[in-house]
């Protein structure tokens, strides 16, 4: 079979066309002309063929041999006219559209939608939301529709734990790393979030919930823009953030350099309910963790020719989360009065950097389209953890009875990732066929040493301490084709080879395990469009979920005296198959309907031993799972001030579990609901109201309570737009938070609740100055299979 699959897909360059094709570009003040009427009319003055120029300028369509006019039109531009016979296969290459002379000055301003729908993705304009004002990356996320952001993870609705690119480059970061990342990209530099439910053969097999792609602003030649943002939260606690951004293109340099940081604090809680066969354990947990960071870096790309461009990129930033809490547990018998008390007093010293080196050359072959491209990167990524915790036991009466535990954990992990990969754009006579290579090196070392410091001494446990060194090199090819079957069917099939090999060494437990695997990934996109108001789209893809380092490791890792998590070392990866139909109408209505099958599913397993009252965090392969959904996008101009974006999903699931778990599973039906709406009060005042819905679902081993949250901010424009004021509260009613998120395992139910400072007022302030926009564009590096899994 993937013979077959494999000859089908090297044989799409014969497929044949009966039509001619005819293109070219269109430029205006020596940048692309985005939108600009191309028209084709024949001898007798009748259209014979139209369309409307793409966003870097360029234009196409299929037309019979024969003598035409051509005109091509913008407004604010002199028309370009003339005549042309075309007998083959045409490209007139670039056009120059001249300034009209005639008119004076003409300031047009094109308001985007918030939000936008296009045959494989949704499209998220950050820059129309308030929410996303004065904040960073994982502010935009959190206001995109459809994405959720909650325990560290961010997931597409229906789908689940999502990959991260920024232009195209993979995000290999996961957990805190990734959220820490994501706060140090400024969410004014941000243009629009693409959310992918199936991505394409050409990215990345991994991950099965589809990809976020956070696209930066760009911008016109012969410009620079400085651009300073300040904003300050507010919860609990309160934090200040400070960047800027100074953006230079001129002639044939690009050159990009950022830098900020952020000080300040915000309140942790999480409520841990255990329902032991002898009495409930009530934990809460209230913590403060720093926020403080810098970070920054340096984009610059220089033409070397009108056919080679040459770039070299660097980002690092430094984090210090250190956390002070309180943990208490009470302890009550089958009475449900308090017997005991155990109270854990814990401080972390926590310390994290991360280095991206890239360089690219990008080479065109000719003017058809044709290009290679090279790209060679490394990644390093260090993290530190000096966690001291001191767990004692008191009467109900406050009376102290002894220490039950002091200790002190000291950790390290360290990443290092190299990249090589190689990709060609090969534009032919019947089809867009593009195909690459990709080989990619990660070496990853993480320990933990424990110490007991009950004595006042801190003496080293080595039962408690371990070394883990893991490694994985993998080698992909991928090719991909698309196909304008006639003017209403068009047709995409890719296929992606990985060949993974991986190696798992415990030092402590003198243990290793290896694993390879080859394994094919197709996707198939068939599109149709009935006419200009039904447009149909029916894919398929197949994608890989491997687990994180950490989850690698098998150790433990102890949380307090009566809980600790640990790694499994035997973990496979999850395969993923995803279906997805989907119905536009007039482009504003969009139906989804989607059904996911999850094979060899893993995660993780909130386990008790009613025994001992002990709580074991474990990972293991446990489940199969069917997942499927009906869900309709709405957009829709209510008044001319007041324009308005709806979605409402409704969600299902049937899960299989193996022996793994000693658990049954459960499955329900779910309601999500969202509402974005943008109020124009003027042309410098606009406000912004969204609020989302969540009903209580239960899916496989977890059950979630319901969640909802009403946001609602206003910004101003000032000083012709340099200064931007922004003022939003999150979370007006304090309800998105994660709360009875339930399991039952070994017959002992456990109830879980954790809100991060989810309600917050935030004040933004952001004042530019240079060119009105932005010019550098970031490239797209090749680490992109490892940087998310760096936990």
């Amino acid at each position: 079979m993937k013979t077959i699959i494999l000859y089908a897909l090297l044989s799409l360059p014969l497929w044949a066309s009966s039509q001619i094709q005819f293109k070219g570009n269109v430029t205006g003040n020596h940048e692309p002309v985005i939108w600009a009427n191309v028209i084709l009319t024949n001898p007798e003055g009748k259209v014979a063929a139209g369309t409307l120029t793409r966003e870097d300028g360029s234009f196409e369509m299929k037309v019979n041999s024969g003598s035409y006019h051509i005109k091509i039109s913008y407004l604010g531009f002199t028309a370009w006219e003339k005549n042309i016979s075309i007998e083959k296969d045409t490209d007139l290459g670039s056009i120059e559209l001249q300034k009209n002379k005639d008119l004076n000055e003409v300031r047009i301003v094109a308001q985007k939608k918030t939000i936008e729908y296009k045959t494989d993705r949704l499209i998220f304009n950050v820059a129309n939301s308030i929410s996303a004002s004065g904040g960073y990356a994982l502010n935009a996320i959190s206001a995109t529709p459809g994405v959720i952001v909650q325990n560290n993870t961010i997931s597409i609705l229906g789908k689940g734990a999502s990959r991260v690119m920024v232009d195209g480059r993979m995000i290999e970061l996961t957990g805190d790393e990734l959220m820490n990342y994501l706060n140090s990209i400024a969410a004014s530099d941000i243009a629009s979030i693409e959310v992918m439910n199936n991505p394409a053969a050409k990215y990345e097999a991994s991950g099965n919930g589809g990809l976020l792609n956070i696209i930066l602003k760009k911008g016109v030649r012969d410009s620079w823009k400085n651009s300073t943002a300040l904003s300050y939260d507010q919860s609990t606690y309160s934090f200040f953030t400070l960047r800027d951004n100074f953006l230079y293109n001129k002639n044939n340099l690009k050159f990009s350099l950022n830098a900020g940081g952020k000080i300040g604090s915000v309140q942790e809680t999480e409520g841990l309910n255990t329902y032991y066969p002898n009495g409930l354990w009530a934990l809460n947990r209230v913590g403060k963790q720093k926020q403080d960071n810098l970070s920054g870096g340096f984009i610059l790309d220089y033409d070397i020719s009108n056919r080679i461009t040459a770039g070299i990129q660097y980002s690092g930033s430094q984090n210090s989360p250190d956390s002070k809490d309180l943990t208490v547990i009470k302890i009550r018998n089958t009475g449900n009065q308090i017997d005991s008390l155990l109270m854990n007093d814990g401080s972390n010293n926590l310390s994290n950097a991360s280095q991206t080196y890239h360089a690219h050359v990008i080479t065109k072959l000719d003017t058809s389209g044709k290009k290679i491209s090279v790209d060679l990167d490394y990644f390093t990524y260090n993290s530190k953890i000096d966690n001291n915790f001191v767990t004692k036991s008191f009467l109900p009466d406050m009376t102290f009875l002894n220490i039950s535990q002091s200790a002190r954990n000291i950790a390290a992990q360290d990443i290092n990732n190299y990249s090589i990969k190689v990709d060609m754009e090969n534009p032919l006579k019947f089809l867009n066929l593009s195909y690459g290579t990709k080989l990619s090196f990660i070496n990853s070392k993480a320990d933990i040493s424990y110490y007991n410091t009950s004595t006042g001494d801190a003496i080293l446990d080595a039962s408690r301490s371990s070394t883990f060194e893991y490694k994985e090199n993998n080698q992909a090819i991928y090719i991909n084709g698309n196909k304008n079957i006639n003017s209403k069917l068009s047709l995409q099939l890719g296929l992606r080879l990985e060949n993974i090999q991986t190696s798992g060494y415990s030092g402590t437990l003198n243990q290793k395990t290896l694993n390879s695997y080859l394994k094919l990934f197709p996707t198939v996109y068939l599109f149709y469009k009935e006419n200009v108001n039904h447009n149909f789209l029916l894919n398929y893809g197949r994608r890989v979920n491997r687990p994180v380092f950490r989850d690698l490791n098998p150790f433990r890792s102890y949380i307090n005296s009566k809980s600790y998590s640990e790694g499994n070392p035997f973990l496979q990866p999850s395969y993923h198959d995803n279906f997805d139909f989907i119905y536009i109408y007039k482009g504003n209505l969009r139906t989804n309907l989607f059904f996911n099958i999850t094979s060899d599913g893993f995660g993780i397993i909130f386990n008790s031993d009613p025994r001992t009252n002990t709580q074991v965090i474990s990972r293991k392969n446990y489940f199969k799972e069917y997942y499927y959904g009906l869900g309709e996008s709405y957009t829709i101009n209510i008044l001319s001030w007041w324009q308005s974006q709806n979605m409402a999903y409704l969600l299902g699931s049937k899960s299989i579990f193996n022996t793994m778990v000693n658990a049954i599973p459960k499955n329900s039906a779910q309601l999500y609901l969202t509402s974005n709406n943008t109020f124009s009060l003027s042309s410098s005042t606009k406000l912004q109201a969204d609020y989302a819905y969540s009903s209580s679902v239960k899916r496989g081993l977890y059950e979630t309570g319901q969640l909802s949250g009403l946001n609602i901010g206003i910004k101003q424009a000032l000083l012709k737009d340099k200064l931007q004021l922004s003022l939003l509260v999150n979370d007006v009613f304090n309800n998105a938070y994660l709360k009875d998120y339930t399991s039952v395992v070994n017959a002992v139910r456990q109830v879980y609740s954790q809100n991060n400072s989810s309600r917050f007022f935030r004040f933004s302030l952001t004042y530019s100055f240079g060119n009105d926009q932005i010019s550098i564009k970031q490239r797209s590096p090749g680490n992109e299979e490892e940087r998310k899994r760096t936990n």
